[in-house]
């Protein structure tokens, strides 16, 4: 019987970055993120001007167009809303927010590989994947932070690595990321087990968007917790490995609510279902908790969803500044009935029971 190290290597590695397609209804996405920081310039707390900030931004920006087309976003050039959208599609962090003055975004043009300039760092690459495939991300990355290394003067000390802004991320500066759906793990209690494994194995999980956010939706993010000490390879096979024994622990448990209590959780998605093609008035927190049991659904055999990436952008199509961005409002009233519309439609074409 091959390990799971054994088993994930060569689908990852040998297979030439092909996600593990069973776990494609546990495993949301997979992200790996680089923390680089230039020599001589000050963290983004004590940045001197913004030439600082503006030398980083085009030294960056010059880097990227020798690979590919990437579509660059400063944020003080955007409204608040339009900041908060980019953070609720996960494509900039809240840090990135509060830095708006002097932070921009890179985006490339399928929206896989970002590059947060001046957030807690002065430059945050990341490559997202869809469903468990660390690997693929990785590959598409360190061709690019390589020239960037090669462009730019990186702060590196050999003893710690890469310089950080968190001493979290010294060494190589990774955070290796995969987003789970697990429902099933909730709903049989064993999420909190799965809380004690990750810290035992020094990793770590947080909700759906990132550090300090709550499982919205029964949605985890687990990562390595620090970076030094290990190689890339080696944090993504550590982070890998435990990804892959969580997706068992999630089938496991998912058979586990078919066979004791099929009716509960058959009424329950289906009742979801029923009350968003619906209702009239639709908060977000309801909206998302909803969405999830639909979804719990579809994994347990009682819906059929015609689109899962359509679907899937429901959860932040729905959420406040995206809808903003849709249809215009000011009272917290006009946008639950909007969203309640809005959703509903969507339900209704995508979704169908069984």
């Amino acid at each position: 019987m091959k390990t799971s190290t054994i088993f994930i290597k060569e689908r990852l590695i040998k297979g030439e970055g092909q996600r593990v397609e069973i776990y494609d209804n546990i495993a949301i996405s997979s992200r790996i993120r680089l923390a680089r920081n230039v020599e001589g310039i000050k963290f983004y707390t004590k940045l001197d001007s913004d030439v600082d900030a503006k030398y980083i931004t085009g030294s960056v920006m010059k880097t990227l167009e020798k690979f590919e087309v990437f579509n660059f976003l400063s944020l003080k050039e955007l409204s608040l809303n339009e900041c908060n959208a980019l953070f609720e599609q996960h494509l900039i962090s809240k840090e990135l927010i509060e830095n708006k003055d002097i932070s921009g975004i890179a985006i490339s043009e399928d929206e896989k590989f970002i590059v947060m300039i001046n957030e807690e760092d002065h430059i945050r690459e990341q490559c997202i994947e869809k469903g468990f495939n660390l690997y693929k991300p990785y590959r598409r990355l360190i061709k690019i932070d390589e020239e960037i290394l090669s462009s730019l003067p990186i702060a590196y000390n050999d003893e710690l690595g890469f310089i950080t802004a968190s001493p979290a991320n010294l060494g190589t500066g990774m955070r290796a990321s995969v987003m789970l759906f697990l429902p099933a793990c909730v709903f049989s209690g064993q999420i909190e087990d799965i809380f004690a494994m990750a810290k035992e194995n020094g990793l770590t999980i947080r909700g759906g968007y990132g550090e300090g956010s709550k499982a919205i939706g029964y949605f985890y993010q687990i990562s390595n917790q620090n970076s030094f000490g290990l190689d890339e390879n080696e944090i993504i096979d550590k982070v890998s490995e435990f990804i892959y024994s969580v997706c068992n622990l999630e089938k496991q448990a998912r058979d586990f609510l078919l066979e004791n209590n099929r009716e509960f959780y058959k009424d329950m998605a289906l009742r979801a279902y029923g009350i968003l093609t619906n209702c009239y008035v639709l908060e977000e927190g309801e909206m998302m908790e909803l969405l999830a049991k639909v979804k719990l659904g579809q994994v347990l055999g009682f819906l059929d969803i015609e689109n899962d990436d359509k679907f899937q952008k429901l959860f932040f199509e729905g959420a406040e500044a995206n809808l903003k961005l849709i249809f215009e409002f000011s009272q917290q009233k006009k946008e639950n009935i909007i969203r309640a519309e809005y959703i509903s439609n969507k339900v209704k074409s995508l979704v169908h029971r069984r």
